[in-house]
């Protein structure tokens, strides 16, 4: 539940994060370069106090920023109370000045008008003065009192003058309040800022410091901070232009892009962008979860689906990018490309989120037909939107290699959740058939094999395409790490895995090959099923240690184990004995052995033979398939080294590739 205190802790904050931003955005520099002074003394020293007057905004910002919530909330009641003492005033000052219009000294109780105003006034700062009693908690009344002086004055009948004297007075009598006030808490800082200073000084250890940054971030709430004030700059920027007459012209999308585009314009709201894109991005995949599975759904707590990709790509991509230092027009349209690229990778993660829930209804034979029709109706959106994402961008832009990437990361997208359809349409046929299809593991492996080499093409595509950009055009040290990183995690790993794979799979076949068929008569003498899927066997192998299985069974086993699922005794020709083969009797050295029942595998599942064949050869499959690091997932925030390589000049936007311009 939310408490007080939580809201307090970022709303109260939230003010000294939009002081600094706009410090940021005033161009101190300029405004002293237009002033103008008697003397280049005199002008010296009014830059002078200009600059430190900046920089100490800066400082004063940044301390009360990172406060404890206990003296922000002082700092704040102070305030309120010094700004309820110069309402005070300006109540005195306002009634001092109508009693002067009026012209009427006399007594306040033989004119009604007369009286009636004093009463108000006097109301009036009788509740200021209580009110700062009550925000400083003391009884010391008086101290806040100052302005009640005209007042008291005027029932007195003081003359005009005189009253207005008064008035100086008392302002003069709480400034000097304040002043003893400001002395007397001078220190107060420098004995906060050596408190911390002593408690950083005690950690000399990493992972304390780590642990104290960690506590200080969800002490701060730094993710809902930014985010809070990102809306609050959006909220004014949208109030702001609503009604214009260019925000007519615009159009609602454009409207709300320009005005995104305006509040990324310094690093602070491009920070809470970043935040604001994660949470967007966590509320779309936990929906996702919650349309495919119900609440059960979103206890998977997947730091890959929790929208930190997509608020790091966001990131990455501007300040790779230069958007804080691009006109707004620039800005404006740079800004709709990292949007592309973000809501790209939300897409591959609800079709990582998708995959597993549509594949495990075909395998599991759930006959819920709203599970089914909830899958499906998933798999249909992620199959089209990302289509038609690249077929919009397209006609925007002119086709070229950058554009060529962007629009295959959409059409990869599209691609894996066709090859989820189709095994999952797989697995349904071989639900109404009643029996197994043959091979049906051999194409499952096939189909995501096929979408994994496209996937490592696209890979190898950015990466050639950075090289040469790093090399023959702007090159950064950054772009190098992030093509190096690029190299080694989505194209040299996959490589090196998915040759694995393929070499796994054929020495599993090498190895089945190897093994001598069971005649009739063997499996007759036998009379068992095969101890993987617990069905009957018309056709086996032996093993060399003597047992029978379904040669695609024990091929599934070998991608996982080298043993036999038995006895676990290594599926290898003995070292003494010649390999038999196949259709001969079962290998000299090994008897038919009784199955050990403490060795027998047990499956957890075992409601169907059919089912338990199907989970096996579904789960098998996908251990076998090549890692699924999507490179649509993890090259998102590399592709500004293929794409954002773009000339930004006040007529249009020119492309290094083609060098054609690119109006608006």
């Amino acid at each position: 539940m939310l408490r007080l205190e939580d809201v307090a802790n970022v709303v109260l904050r939230v003010p000294s994060i939009i002081v600094l931003d706009l410090l940021y955005k005033c161009d101190i520099e300029s405004f002293t370069y237009h002033l103008r002074a008697r003397s280049e003394d005199m002008l010296f020293k009014y830059k002078y106090v200009l600059w430190n007057m900046y920089y100490l905004g800066h400082l004063v910002s940044a301390v009360v920023l990172f406060l404890p919530l206990g003296h922000i909330v002082q700092l704040y009641l102070h305030i309120l109370t010094a700004l309820l003492l110069y309402m005070g005033h300006q109540i005195a000052r306002e009634y001092v000045l109508a009693e002067g219009q009026y012209e009427y000294e006399r007594a306040l109780f033989l004119d009604p008008l007369a009286l009636n105003r004093f009463v108000t006034a006097l109301t009036s700062q009788i509740i200021v003065t209580t009110l700062c009693a009550f925000l400083m908690r003391t009884r010391r009344v008086w101290l806040f009192s100052a302005h009640l002086l005209p007042l008291l004055a005027r029932v007195c009948s003081v003359s005009r003058d005189t009253i207005l004297t008064l008035t100086t007075v008392s302002m003069g009598i709480t400034g000097a309040e304040v002043i003893v006030f400001l002395l007397m808490n001078l220190f107060v800082p420098y004995r906060l800022a050596r408190a911390a200073y002593s408690e950083i000084v005690q950690i000399n250890d990493l992972y304390r410091l780590l642990a104290v940054g960690v506590a200080l971030w969800h002490s701060f709430a730094v993710p809902v901070l930014f985010s809070v004030f990102w809306f609050v700059l959006f909220g004014v920027q949208l109030v702001s232009k609503a009604g214009t007459s260019s925000a007519i012209q615009e159009g609602l999308l454009l409207y709300l892009l320009t005005s995104v585009s305006e509040c990324c314009a310094s690093p602070y709201s491009l920070l809470g962008l970043t935040f604001v894109v994660s949470y967007l991005a966590l509320g779309l995949l936990n929906l996702c979860k919650f349309y495919l599975g119900g609440f059960t759904a979103l206890q998977n707590h997947n730091v890959m689906h929790r929208g930190v990709t997509e608020g790091v790509t966001l990131l990455l991509l501007a300040l790779q990018t230069g958007l804080l230092d691009m006109a707004a027009l620039q800005r404006c349209f740079l800004l709709f490309i990292i949007l592309f690229i973000v809501l790209t990778s939300t897409l591959q993660s609800m079709s990582e989120i998708t995959e597993p829930i549509v594949l495990g209804l075909g395998a599991s034979r759930n006959r819920s037909v709203w599970k089914h029709v909830r899958g499906l109706s998933m798999c249909v959106f992620l199959l089209l939107f990302p289509a038609f994402m690249a077929y919009k961008i397209s006609q925007f832009f002119h086709m070229d290699f950058w554009l060529l990437i962007l629009v295959s990361s959409c059409m990869l997208t599209s691609l894996q959740v066709m090859g989820t359809l189709l095994i999952y349409c797989l697995f349904m046929v071989e639900v109404w058939r009643s029996t197994a299809l043959p091979g049906l593991d051999e194409v499952v492996y096939y189909v995501n094999g096929v979408c994994r080499v496209l996937e490592f093409a696209v890979a190898l595509c950015v990466v050639a395409y950075g090289a040469w950009e790093s090399l023959w055009g702007e090159w950064s040290w950054m772009g190098a790490s992030v093509i190096i990183i690029h190299s080694y995690c989505n194209v040299w790993l996959r490589a090196q895995a998915g040759w694995k794979s393929f070499l796994l799979r054929q020495e599993a076949a090498r190895k089945i090959s190897s093994l001598p068929r069971a005649s009739t008569q063997q499996l007759q003498d036998h009379g068992d099923v095969c101890a993987i899927c617990f069905q009957d066997m018309t056709s086996a192998v032996i093993t060399y240690c003597g047992h029978f299985f379904h040669g695609n069974c024990l091929r599934k086993w070998l991608y996982v184990q080298e043993t036999c699922p038995m006895c676990h005794t290594s599926i290898k020709p003995p070292v003494s004995t010649p390999t038999a083969a196949a259709g001969d009797t079962r290998p000299t050295p090994a008897q038919p052995q009784p199955r050990p029942p403490q060795q027998e595998p047990v499956p957890e599942h075992v409601d169907t033979h059919h089912e338990e064949e199907q989970t096996s050869s579904y789960h098998a499959e996908h251990m076998l398939s090549p890692p699924s690091h999507h490179p649509v997932k993890q090259y998102q925030m590399y592709l500004f080294l293929t794409f954002m390589k773009l000339k930004l000049c006040w007529n249009g936007l020119t492309c290094l590739g083609c060098c054609e311009v690119v109006q608006f």
